[in-house]
């Protein structure tokens, strides 16, 4: 019998389990199976279950285990993808109520490349439609209905991967896959409890995927731990000719005990006016990282408007990106009401705004780039402020934060890292690091240089080791 302690167990763990047949790989997709049918509709995690598709490629797995032919630390582990990635034959909906049906006949290139590790797919999971782009102001933002972490079902999971945060969290899947352009990976991620890496832009492909913003997009895991984002992001990383933006540079990560004392810097200003917990639980973890780390304080971070950059950015291809929807009206078919006007605001930004976006964006990324030289990772809370209630508007002031705190978005952040980040195009990785109000998980992010994931990842290891945030669990669903 496969007990709720192997269903929250590391992808690392499992695939050992697997690769010694001391676990089968149908066994414990059905174990899995099961509880997404069950919970994944009270935390609005899941839009389509692969039950045929999973139990064939599980029973796959096991044959091909039995016979010598092993694939991998992922052969035969169940996993769910954001519905955002298109699936040969299953609806891929992006979240919305205009697609709901709409169905290609091919797979997104992050699914082929899960298929070829081995790995099982469990299920299409929810969304905040159309990847969250267009303006979104309350949780409702899908036709699933609000994601919902399962710390307090009455908060959001945070978007746009709600549901791979979510169902990863609640033991679902044994990981998941989500995409990011302005927080959408590292953010739900926190309000979790989970691990995510936001990958270099171009170090995954995104063909398949769901395209909100050409020059913002990029694809990642959410994961139980820093270590299991190493041995995903290993399996879909590398060049695809279908994604030109994709780089030849070669990513195979290492779990290797680190004997390097990593060089780390606080960033000024990315805490002061969090929520008492969240600053608190911040505090801490530099404590921690102090032990294994030289913690340098207060670093001036380029001063840059890295969220008007973005929104700019990220309006002006989005529209463009759902024209269709936009010029047809079909925008009044979403869900969310801020959603439906949302891609007309980015027909009013010029050209010349978009293009004086991007000469900026470039002086940032040249800026944070040579900051970045400098150091491993910068440091901030991922969040300032823990998930709200999924009937809060997102406009709304956060309980408990300090004047000047971040203002309340889908996405509260830790100015700057996050935005700055994504405009950046380098990576992150966020990891659990305490619990703030009403029981919600709050997250440490490290930012690092383009290319350094396998530098980030053995840091936010390393603080794992040291803590044990990452092997909490939420209260039972079932």
């Amino acid at each position: 019998m496969v007990t709720e302690d192997v269903l929250f167990s590391s992808v690392r763990s499992l695939g050992e389990s697997i690769r010694t047949r001391k676990l089968s790989p149908v066994e414990l997709t059905e174990a899995y199976l099961k509880r997404l049918e069950i919970i994944g509709p009270k935390l609005n995690a899941v839009v389509t279950i692969t039950r045929d598709l999973a139990l064939a490629q599980a029973k796959a797995a096991e044959r091909e285990i039995a016979s010598g032919k092993y694939r991998g630390p992922l052969h035969g582990i169940p996993y769910g993808a954001k519905d955002a990635f298109a699936t040969k034959g299953i609806p891929t909906t992006w979240g919305t109520a205009p697609y709901r049906n709409q169905v290609f006949d091919y797979d997104a290139t992050i699914i082929t490349k899960l298929a070829d590790a081995g790995a099982v797919l469990l299920g299409k999971l929810a969304m905040v439609e159309l990847v969250g782009g267009l303006g979104y102001n309350t949780a409702d933002a899908s036709f699933t209905g609000p994601g919902r972490t399962p710390w307090n079902p009455d908060y959001f999971s945070g978007g746009s991967s709600s549901g791979p945060a979510a169902a990863t969290a609640a033991g679902l899947v044994a990981f998941s896959v989500g995409g990011e352009t302005g927080g959408s990976i590292v953010q739900p991620s926190s309000h979790c409890g989970l691990a995510g890496m936001r990958p270099t832009y171009g170090r995954v492909s995104r063909h398949g995927a769901a395209t909100l913003c050409w020059t913002l997009d990029k694809v990642g895991p959410l994961c139980r731990s820093a270590d299991d984002c190493g041995l995903v992001l290993s399996a879909i990383a590398g060049y695809d000719r279908l994604d030109q933006a994709t780089s030849r540079r070669k990513f195979a990560y290492v779990a290797l005990p680190s004997r390097k004392r990593f060089k780390l810097g606080v960033v000024k200003g990315s805490y002061e006016h969090a929520q008492p917990e969240v600053r608190a639980n911040f505090e801490k973890s530099v404590e921690v990282l102090s032990k294994f780390a030289d913690v340098t304080h207060d670093i001036e971070f380029p001063d840059f408007p890295y969220g008007q950059i973005l929104s700019t950015i990220l309006y002006s291809e989005g529209t463009a990106a759902f024209r269709e929807l936009v010029e047809t009206g079909r925008m009044r078919e979403m869900q969310n009401h801020a959603d439906r006007i949302g891609g007309y605001i980015g027909t009013t930004i010029s050209a010349v705004d978009y293009l004086q976006a991007q000469r900026v964006r470039k002086l940032a990324r040249q800026a944070l780039d040579d900051l970045l030289s400098r150091y491993d990772a910068l440091l901030g809370p991922t969040t300032t402020a823990v998930s709200r209630r999924v009937d809060e508007p997102f406009n709304r002031p956060a309980a408990g934060a300090s004047r000047g705190a971040a203002s309340a978005t889908p996405q509260p952040q830790a100015a700057p890292l996050v935005p700055a980040g994504n405009v950046a195009g380098v990576p992150a990785i966020t990891v659990p690091n305490g619990f703030g109000q009403n029981n919600i998980p709050t997250g440490l992010h490290f930012l690092g240089a383009a290319w350094t994931e396998q530098t980030l990842i053995a840091a936010a290891d390393a603080f794992q080791q040291a803590t044990d945030w990452h092997q909490r669990r939420p209260p039972k669903l079932m």
